[in-house]
């Protein structure tokens, strides 16, 4: 039992993480002023406590790559220092996952979870802190399909290109100074984007996947691409008409909104409307409070 509500607080420990670093990230998505800053200290705050940061890292005996990871670029975009957070070493401690061959893994007794996100969260929060090592940059740029595009999994018989995973991978190049290893996969995202302007996962159109989507091609210079994206966000968004307690939510498809899915897909669309790449993220500037939302009167113009 105690187990089991570790992994639960785990899991909210990420989602907080998410959070954190999306509130920094809608700044750029308009002429608003920066928002949010005591939420995401306060998120941060939270995570930073030993028994919550353990259950989403890992303990003594087990530490996960990409919540290291995703902890540490957190704390980097909050202008903290991830090497004194908590008690723990983050970037230290994600060092000493990567393998002889490039490749974050897991430590633990109940597997290894790693996948292409784990990578290229490890390369981007360690970019910044003296550049991510050449060994995982180009195990990631080799796992990349022939198609282009990048697989969740590494080393599967068949490489099957993902769109989220190929937008991470992409942002991590990028972030890596390896453009031209990114490439191909700017070509399959721009070759994989529906007229609508949305990208989707198992059939399904999303703006979880196109929220990521957006943020590479905003990384790779990709404007008309990405201002399609955008587009496809933003026409989910539920405005004015909407109930007082879900305006501004982003529904997960054009299936109609469900509470149950939009916070995620809200916190994961965010920084792509706002064309904001997580390497690009930062608390700088951030001021308290959330903007109110005016309703925009609907008369015509004489």
């Amino acid at each position: 039992m105690a187990l089991r509500s570790m992994r639960v607080r785990g899991a909210l420990a990420a989602a907080f993480a998410t959070l954190t670093l999306t509130t920094v990230a809608a700044a750029p998505a308009s002429a608003a002023p920066p928002h949010n800053r005591v939420d995401a200290a306060a998120a941060t705050t939270w995570l930073a406590q030993p028994a919550v940061l353990a259950g989403y890292i890992g303990d003594g005996t087990e530490a996960y790559a990409g919540a290291t990871a995703k902890a540490a670029l957190a704390v980097q975009v909050r202008g903290q220092n991830p090497a004194s957070f908590g008690g723990v070493d983050l970037l230290a401690r994600l060092r000493g996952l990567l393998g002889a061959d490039g490749r974050f893994t897991d430590r633990s007794a109940f597997g290894d979870f790693s996948n292409a996100f784990s990578q290229s969260f490890g390369i981007l929060a360690l970019e910044p802190s003296g550049g991510a090592p050449n060994s995982a940059v180009a195990f990631l740029a080799a796992s990349r399909c022939t198609d282009g595009g990048f697989p969740l999994q590494f080393a599967q018989p068949v490489c099957d290109s993902d769109v989220d995973s190929t937008a991470m991978a992409v942002q991590a190049l990028i972030a890596a100074g390896r453009r031209s290893d990114a490439a191909p996969g700017i070509q399959w995202l721009v070759s994989n984007q529906a007229a609508d302007g949305s990208f989707a996962a198992f059939g399904t159109a999303n703006t979880n996947s196109t929220g990521l989507a957006a943020q590479a091609l905003a990384a790779a210079g990709r404007p008309v691409a990405w201002q399609k994206a955008r587009q496809f966000i933003l026409s989910l968004q539920v405005g004015c008409d909407g109930a007082a307690e879900d305006r501004g939510a982003i529904a997960y498809s054009p299936a109609g909104f469900d509470p149950s899915t939009a916070p995620r897909a809200t916190a994961q669309a965010v920084p792509g409307a706002a064309g904001a790449p997580f390497a690009d993220l930062s608390g700088t500037g951030a001021a308290p409070g959330a903007p109110s939302l005016a309703r925009r009167s609907k008369r015509l113009p004489l």
